[in-house]
C-alpha cells in the first residue's frame, strides 16, 4: 500500500453529504492503535432535518448531538442495541448531515480482523456490512464524537480513484419507513465488489 494521507477537515465541510459519500469510495479508514485499515466500498448519506431516514430530522436531541458537531466527526451508535455503526460528520457545524460507512474491504491486519469476526481472512462477511465492519475494525462506541483528523480513527486518501462506471448508485437500506425519503438515490458502492453488503433496499 503506498503512503496515504489524513483526510483534511474540508474534505468534510462541504455542504452535500451525497457528495461526500460519492467521494469516500476508495479512501481508506484505519484505526491508529492497531494497525487495521480497509478500504471503504459502500457509503450511505442523511441529509439532515429534510431527510425523515436522518436521526436529525426532527432537530437535536441527546442521541444525535454529534451530527450537529464540526465536520469531519466520527458519529458511532448502537442500532438494535447491538451494532456499532459508524458515521461521517458533513457539513458546517450546525447542520446535520452524515455518512454512513456500509462496507469495507480489509487492506491491512486481515487476520485480526478476521479473528474478531470469527470467519476466514477472506472471507467478504468480515467487514461487508456496517455493524460488521466496526467490529471488524475494533470500533468503539466511546469513539463517537471524536476527531477523524487527529483522533483514534481516521480516513486517508492513498490516491485510488474510480470513475462513474464503476460506481453503483441506489436507494439506501433499511428505510422504507421514511416516505419519499425512502427513494432517495443516496446509498453508493462499487460494482462487483465483494465487500458490499447483502442487503437490499
Amino acid at each position: 500500500m503506498t503512503r496515504a494521507k489524513t483526510l483534511p477537515r474540508s474534505f468534510y465541510a462541504r455542504k452535500d453529504p451525497v457528495e461526500v459519500a460519492r467521494d469516500l469510495l476508495g479512501k481508506i479508514l484505519r484505526v491508529a492503535i492497531d494497525g487495521c485499515a480497509a478500504r471503504i466500498v459502500e457509503t450511505e448519506a442523511y441529509g439532515g432535518p429534510l431527510d425523515r431516514a436522518s436521526h436529525a430530522w426532527r432537530g437535536k436531541t441527546p442521541r444525535n448531538q454529534t451530527m450537529f458537531g464540526p465536520p469531519g466527526t466520527a458519529y458511532i451508535y448502537l442500532c438494535y442495541g447491538m451494532h456499532r455503526m459508524m458515521n461521517v460528520v458533513t457539513a458546517p457545524e450546525g447542520v446535520a448531515a452524515a455518512v454512513l460507512i456500509r462496507g469495507v474491504e480489509p487492506v491491512e491486519g486481515h487476520e485480526r480482523m478476521a479473528r474478531r469476526r470469527k470467519y476466514a481472512p477472506m472471507d467478504p462477511r468480515v467487514a461487508a456490512g456496517p455493524g460488521a465492519l466496526t467490529q471488524a475494525l475494533g470500533i468503539k462506541l466511546s469513539w463517537n464524537g471524536c476527531d477523524l483528523v487527529s483522533g483514534p480513527v481516521r480516513i486517508e486518501d492513498d490516491g485510488v480513484r474510480f470513475n462513474y462506471s464503476q460506481i453503483q448508485r441506489g436507494r439506501r437500506v433499511g428505510v422504507n419507513y421514511a416516505g419519499p425519503a425512502s427513494r432517495f438515490p443516496w446509498r453508493f458502492s462499487l460494482y462487483g465488489n465483494p465487500w458490499v453488503s447483502r442487503a437490499k433496499a
